[in-house]
């Protein structure tokens, strides 16, 4: 692999700073609960965003700056509240805090991108958000400790931060790319992911980085599921600031190889962390569909093998009940030969055939369970009708998921 994993989060590339910290956005917690991030100089930006009807501000700000102004230099997010579902008023938030954002960093408001992310319904206490924008830009750092900060204080009911950082050439060129991003419950995405924000120092031009971000959504961010619920808030910003100097990516070339090895790499990662962070979650469950006859079909029977409750709960329970793995493709939509279909389960302490020809493959029940017993389970589903795969990302269903949502707005 040409990419290089490096120490570092989302300041890893040339010329971003961020800082988190806690403004006190809801009462009773001692969360970091505001993030800035800020580039030296305006940068490229494209976003993908949620296809939920019902969009939060944040989102409907974000997609125009998006895509009318097609450049960005800061992004200010606070946790605790979503500010979805707030009307006029909540949008005029979005705009204040732009804004305030633009008067703290000495920027044009529509250089500000925005993001919210917690409870829907409630307005933002923007006596909060004012007093968060002014520490924040007090705070800004392009350290190791500001990147995990930002990270932390992006996170809702997450048990870890997610960030991560490569490296790699092109042209001669050592280019970077940093990300951050949050994610553990309301996760079915439908465009990008929950949070997620991602600073480039790579020189590429607005309309080529639109459409890797879009392309590698697909088969990264979409193909995460915890929940099955698609959130209002989804959002995923990529900044390019063009800070390393390499020749301009432009179009279709080795130059735009690499950049998109190295961004599918990052965004891989960190939908894999979603996964794995799932609200209650004690397994990461991989579903692979290979030997399919075009992408579409793996991938529908991938993310069906994922979202369903009763497989995730044979996972939870280490229970070898392939016939809810072949169940859910059945119900995909997906066209396929239920006979054809051999299904293998994975992990580090090896591998079991549980069906073969679409019928049980007569499998030790022990070894079964010495396979389902690690942190991280794959099933591999071949339908030997093709050459095509595609793989998704999810997560057991266990009882600590239900004790999180029935409180959570409390």
């Amino acid at each position: 692999m040409s990419v290089k994993v490096i120490d570092g989060g989302v300041t890893a590339a040339k010329g971003y700073k961020a800082a988190g910290l806690r403004a006190g956005i809801k009462e009773g917690k001692t969360n970091k609960d505001m993030a800035m991030l800020l580039s030296e100089t305006p940068a490229a930006c494209a976003g993908v965003f949620t296809r939920n009807l019902v969009k939060a501000a944040p989102v409907l700000w974000n997609s125009n700056i998006v895509y009318n102004y097609k450049k960005a230099q800061a992004v200010v997010v606070n946790t605790g509240f979503a500010n979805a579902c707030t009307g006029e008023a909540g949008y005029a938030d979005c705009v204040k805090t732009a804004e305030l954002a633009g008067k703290a960093l000495g920027l044009d408001p529509n250089l500000v991108l925005t993001g919210s992310t917690g409870v829907i319904g409630v307005p933002l206490p923007m006596d909060k958000i004012e007093k968060g924008i002014g520490l924040l830009a007090e705070s800004l750092s392009d350290s190791r400790e500001a990147a995990r900060d930002a990270s932390e204080a992006i996170m809702t009911t997450d048990t870890k931060n997610k960030e991560i950082a490569v490296e790699f050439e092109i042209e001669g060129t050592t280019v970077k790319i940093g990300a951050m991003c949050k994610g553990s419950g309301m996760i079915h995405p439908n465009m990008g992911t929950m949070l997620g924000f991602i600073a480039t120092d790579a020189d590429i031009a607005y309309d080529v980085m639109l459409t890797s971000l879009r392309n590698i959504a697909e088969k990264t961010f979409n193909m995460v599921s915890v929940d099955g619920d698609t959130s209002t808030n989804d959002t995923v910003l990529l900044l390019a600031n063009g800070k390393a100097g390499n020749p301009k990516i432009t179009g279709e070339g080795a130059s735009l190889d690499a950049f998109n090895e190295a961004l599918l790499y990052v965004m891989t990662e960190l939908a894999k962390r979603i996964a794995e962070d799932g609200e209650g979650a004690s397994r990461l469950f991989e579903a692979r569909v290979i030997g399919a006859p075009d992408y579409e079909t793996a991938k529908v029977l991938a993310k069906s093998i994922i979202t369903s409750n009763l497989t995730k709960c044979a996972v939870f329970g280490r229970d070898a009940n392939w016939g809810r793995i072949l169940c859910a493709m059945g119900y995909s939509g997906a066209a396929f030969d239920p006979a054809k279909v051999d299904i293998v389960i994975k992990s580090e302490n090896g591998s079991i055939c549980l069906a073969k020809s679409g019928q049980g493959a007569g499998f030790s029940e022990e070894e079964a369970l010495h396979v389902l017993s690690p942190k991280t389970i794959i099933a591999e589903c071949n339908l030997n009708s093709g050459t095509e795969s595609a793989t998704a990302w999810g997560c057991d269903l266990t009882y600590e998921y239900v004790t999180i949502n029935a409180d959570y707005r409390s």
